[in-house]
């Protein structure tokens, strides 16, 4: 039985659009070393054979026959890859998916008119798919992607193993590498921690024996109770020092400020509006409004103090 099949039911999948199929993933997810096994015993393809697929994918649109031959000879590459990388705490399985993805891009852009093997070619897109799947596996934030990050998490994590091989002592461990990288001990250690750091289960549990779980130590965004009560108290303060400020006004001042300054913006009368209803001309509603303000300024300064700023 291939390693690589398409139930027949399946609508007919372009080359490009070729994935790993169902097959493969179920050898890699159920048995390891029956995958590995399997994969092994696939020969290897000659120069000649290759060539004579490669080209065959490339000049005929939909030759699944020689695509799956190709991939499957070079299986193996996939798996030497991704266990070269398997000492990085990620599951060898999910590492190979990764590889036989980046396999199958090889295979689109293959081009046998250079004279290259394809898995010289496809090494490449191979490892780039298992350092990709390594570093965004190693935590879900995001702090970056691409070849640099790549390039100073391995070697990171390299030269660190180095010195702390020679020396126990953290803090000069920091300045040997910040003499390596350029770079002072505080942003060593502050890249490294940001490289190295495993996430951790909000629903992990704080201690063994206990019940409160790592959520419950996280702050929380909104305001505190003590926060909230102090708040509700100035809210109350302020509506009565208003309110008592609006009594004291004459009946024209406090109907100026009700359709005016405490009214929805829907419902907000005009000045001109208010001179019609109150029988005065447009200026002098303008000047009742300037002394209804001018009175609760006044009166919020005297009895609000710290409320003033409200009028």
């Amino acid at each position: 039985m291939p390693l690589l099949t398409q139930d027949t039911n399946d609508p007919p999948l372009r080359l490009a659009d070729r994935a790993p199929s169902p097959g493969v993933r179920t050898a890699i997810g159920t048995s390891m070393p029956y995958y590995i096994a399997r994969v092994q015993a696939i020969p290897p393809l000659s120069r000649e054979d290759e060539y004579d697929l490669a080209c065959r994918i490339r000049d005929v649109e939909g030759d699944e026959d020689a695509a799956r031959r190709l991939i499957e000879a070079n299986l193996r590459y996939v798996v030497a890859i991704a266990l070269s990388y398997r000492r990085y705490g990620v599951r060898v399985a999910d590492l190979i998916s990764e590889g036989n993805v980046g396999l199958m891009i090889a295979l689109k852009k293959f081009d046998p008119s250079r004279g290259t093997r394809f898995v010289t070619y496809a090494a490449h897109w191979i490892r780039a798919y298992v350092l990709d799947h390594v570093i965004r596996a190693w935590s879900i934030v995001g702090v970056g992607a691409g070849p640099l990050r790549s390039k100073v998490f391995f070697r990171l994590r390299r030269e660190k193993a180095r010195i702390l091989a020679s020396t126990s002592d953290a803090t000069e461990a920091n300045e040997r590498l910040a003499e390596t990288f350029g770079t002072t001990s505080e942003k060593i250690s502050l890249m490294a921690n940001r490289l190295e750091a495993r996430d951790v289960s909000l629903d992990a549990k704080v201690f063994e024996d206990g019940a409160a779980t790592v959520l419950d130590t996280v702050p929380g965004i909104g305001p505190s109770q003590e926060e909230q009560y102090l708040s509700r108290e100035r809210s109350t303060s302020v509506h009565a020092c208003v309110r008592e400020a609006v009594e004291k006004l004459d009946p024209r001042e406090r109907f100026i400020v009700e359709v005016r300054m405490m009214a929805d913006h829907a419902d907000e009368l005009s000045l001109a509006e208010i001179g019609r209803r109150l029988g005065v001309s447009r200026e002098r509603a303008r000047q009742l409004e300037a002394r209804a303000k001018q009175k609760l300024r006044r009166h919020l300064e005297t009895h609000g103090g710290e409320f003033s700023t409200a009028a």
